[in-house]
């Protein structure tokens, strides 16, 4: 999402799923509360607005979250 385009590359650009809410609680295991508190400390990843209210976290971003946990 907040990925330039490279006009050069010959690789396909990976299109990201939006994933809302209840499954990034079910992914990371934290509950809604955690998780904006992490997120105004810096420490996971900003949603993109979708519309409204509406918020949802591009899963790549999540994955790559999950991992840098792993590690």
């Amino acid at each position: 999402m907040g990925e330039e385009i490279d006009k050069g590359a010959t690789e396909p650009r990976r299109v990201t799923r939006l994933i809302r809410l209840p499954e990034v609680q079910h992914r990371v295991g934290l509950g809604r509360s955690t998780i904006y508190r992490w997120m105004a400390e810096g420490k996971f990843p900003k949603p993109v607005q979708l519309g409204g209210y509406a918020v949802a976290w591009a899963e790549d971003e999540v994955e790559r979250w999950i991992t840098s946990r792993l590690q």
